[in-house]
């Protein structure tokens, strides 16, 4: 092989990053132009069909050339020299959060249609426990993604499904003693707990927000972003996403596959399960087997060759590390809720449309703030996303919480989403539902200006278009009973077609 086939073919290659997947032929012959054109026809010696296709598979391993386009590009960002790991040196160091689309469909129950999930997964980078999950349609929020971190560090996990090895803040705090005494310093699962220090999270706008940096800085939690268009820094989670896949989601009904080539016809048709039976589906399986199942990358060095499962490591993790106990807070789970700074006013707050009051709003009617910044001389309101129904104020002088109350909220008996709230007003915001007042009114009296108002019987008659109709169902049917309507009898169509065409002998009829 002359080295200046090698070299152009190289180059070619490398033109192909960012390009769609070609062929091995096209690559080929675009090596073939070029070398034309770099040192003209016939001056590099070509070789045959055969080993060029040969010498090309050589050369292209490890690039994806000729596979994912994702792949391909993943692999031409790669650092020169050796790789780094984040390695984690015990519960609780590193915790890793990531959102991907899962290859089901499921039912939205508010809506009633087929849609798409994504799902939110926390993970500990040490021992490999799923400490948080999270399954939303279409798209995830920031809301969802602080829920992932409540469940991290909130001690009421307590599931039907076993198998959660519990990470987060205890019930109570121990204090001389590591042996719960059963009655007022039980512990979640017996395990104590240790509160996430970082966090690892993607670029996007869900995990950057206000909301999940705000949270963070309360609770002291660092944010650690992963390198842009990497994949690789947060591999644990993305083989817990293809573990997933393969042990659970292919054996649904409404499995459609990781790309269009794979999807079944008529995938939505098959698809019964809701969002939240969905969920609860995987948290089962995460419980009763994923962590329950031995993983090639748990290691203990001090014992090589000996596999373990993630709850396995937890406890080994605290064992040989211990972990930091804090005490828990009543109020905690409010640190997590979206935050909207507001002005109080008589009637109270409003946010996004929706007025809130309550008693704990009332010595700070009309005042302003304390707070500065950004949101000077406003009050902060922290809501929930998922319900609606209840904001809730936090006094600055006592830092006790208030629940304040939508005003349409008593006539709600379940939980009400935001997303209901913008489902409902797209069924009822229509075109021509309702009259326009202004404009009946000013019809109206043009119409009596012009004396064109009509007296029967000392009731006025009017047929205008902007006023509406009163139709009198009982008398309309009477009058259908007496007079029935007369409609042609246009059946005998022969007949008609015979005296319109005289000439005609035969009619033809043919099916198409």
């Amino acid at each position: 092989m002359d080295p200046r086939w090698d070299a152009t073919r190289l180059q070619v290659l490398d033109d192909y990053v960012e390009a769609s997947t070609p062929t091995m032929g096209v690559v080929i012959d675009a090596v073939v132009r070029k070398l034309e054109a770099s040192f003209g026809p016939g001056t590099v010696p070509l070789p045959s069909k055969a080993t060029a296709y040969r010498r090309l598979k050589v050369l292209a391993k490890g690039r994806h050339a000729f596979g994912s386009a994702k792949g391909r590009r993943s692999v031409a960002d790669r650092p020169t020299g050796v790789f780094g790991r984040l390695r984690a040196t015990r519960p609780g160091e590193y915790v890793v959060l990531d959102t991907t689309p899962l290859d089901v469909f499921a039912m939205e129950p508010i809506t009633m249609r087929w849609v798409g999930v994504e799902l939110t997964v926390a993970m500990d980078l040490f021992t490999r426990c799923v400490l948080g999950l999270r399954l939303t349609p279409v798209s995830t929020k920031a809301q969802d993604v602080a829920n992932v971190l409540y469940q991290c560090i909130t001690p009421d996990r307590q599931r039907d499904d076993g198998g959660w090895p519990y990470h987060g803040v205890p019930r109570n705090l121990l204090v001389g003693t590591e042996e719960p005494d059963g009655v007022s310093q039980q512990r979640v699962g017996d395990l104590p707990a240790c509160l996430p220090e970082a966090i690892v999270v993607d670029h996007g706008k869900q995990y950057l927000s206000d909301h999940v940096i705000g949270v963070c800085a309360r609770l002291g939690i660092t944010v650690q972003p992963a390198i842009p268009h990497k994949p690789t820094d947060k591999p644990t989670v993305e083989r817990f996403f293809r573990t997933l896949r393969e042990s659970v989601l292919q054996h649904l009904p409404a499995y459609k596959g990781p790309d269009v080539y794979s999807r079944g016809k008529d995938v939505e048709d098959k698809a019964f399960y809701y969002v939240s039976e969905l969920e609860q589906i995987i948290r089962e399986w995460v419980g009763s087997v994923y962590h329950r199942t031995q993983h090639d990358g748990l290691c203990v060095p001090e014992i090589p060759r000996a596999e373990f499962c993630p709850a396995e490591m937890f406890e080994i993790g605290v064992a040989k590390f211990g972990c930091l106990l804090l005490p828990s807070s009543p109020d905690l789970a409010y640190e997590f809720l979206d935050v909207r700074w507001r002005m109080i006013h008589h009637y109270g707050v409003e946010v996004d449309g929706l007025r809130y009051d309550g008693a704990g709003l009332n010595l700070y009617r009309g005042t302003r703030s304390p707070y500065g910044g950004v949101h000077a001389g406003k009050w902060p309101i922290f809501v929930d996303s998922h319900d609606v129904r209840h904001a809730y104020f936090q006094d600055p002088d006592t830092n006790a919480w208030h629940q304040l109350v939508w005003e349409h909220g008593a006539c709600l008996n379940q939980p009400f989403s935001a997303d209901a709230v913008d489902y409902a007003k797209r069924v009822s915001i229509r075109e021509h539902r309702h009259l326009d007042p202004h404009r009946a009114v000013q019809d109206l009296l043009l119409a009596w200006s012009r004396e064109e108002v009509e007296t029967r019987d000392g009731e006025s008659v009017r047929e205008d278009a902007s006023l509406p109709g009163v139709i009198d169902l009982l008398e309309h049917l009477a009058q259908r009973s007496t007079s029935p309507v007369e409609l042609p009898d246009d059946l005998d169509v022969f007949e008609q077609y015979y005296a319109q065409r005289p000439d005609e002998e035969v009619f033809g009829v043919f099916d198409e």
